[in-house]
């Protein structure tokens, strides 16, 4: 999981997709719709758009389930790249457990509700799945507002015929560090 990304202090133009509450009907869904138009709007094929929407699906999820709320869902050109940020009000960096490996714990354990057929948790796979639809193209900030970022990015196809997501987005000078799994 790659979790660097520093925006240097000049204003970026931030696109809101999506707000939603703990309380609100489902946000996942209405969260997936969103980014999909928003990706449609910009130009995103349709091939790399299934696996966008996925990913974003995973953070959104985990952000309702784990994180406390409002939540928000922000868009944002960079170069060649969008770069999507799920925000929550929860400053914990969640850790990827490991899927593969069946949990101790009794309710998640091999007996234990959320366990498979096999033994194998259900549970904790969401942020491996993630990391495999973006290629390693995502993490998480802390702002310093008392909220925490998960973000991912998406590559766009250059065109000259440029979007009007494109064209309501400025462009910006993010890194995005090149860091591998472990």
């Amino acid at each position: 999981m790659c979790n660097d990304l520093q925006i240097p202090n000049r204003p970026v133009t931030t696109r809101t997709l999506y707000t939603w509450t703990s309380s609100t009907q489902n946000p996942v869904s209405s969260a997936r719709r969103a980014f999909r138009d928003a990706l449609h709007e910009a130009g995103v094929p349709a091939e790399a758009t299934s696996d966008a929407v996925l990913a974003v699906s995973e953070l959104a999820a985990n952000a309702t389930e784990h994180a406390t709320g409002p939540y928000e869902m922000s868009l944002h050109r960079v170069g060649t790249q969008l770069i999507c940020e799920i925000h929550d009000h929860d400053p914990r960096i969640p850790a990827a457990q490991d899927a593969a490996r069946p949990s101790p714990d009794r309710r998640t354990g091999p007996d234990g509700p959320d366990a498979d057929s096999d033994g194998l948790s259900v549970r904790g796979r969401g942020l491996h799945i993630v990391d495999e639809l973006t290629a390693g193209a995502w993490g998480f900030r802390l702002p310093g507002d008392g909220r925490k970022s998960a973000w991912m990015a998406v590559p766009l196809m250059a065109s000259p015929a440029s979007s009007a997501m494109s064209r309501r987005v400025s462009e910006a000078a993010v890194v995005i560090s090149a860091c591998g799994t472990a």
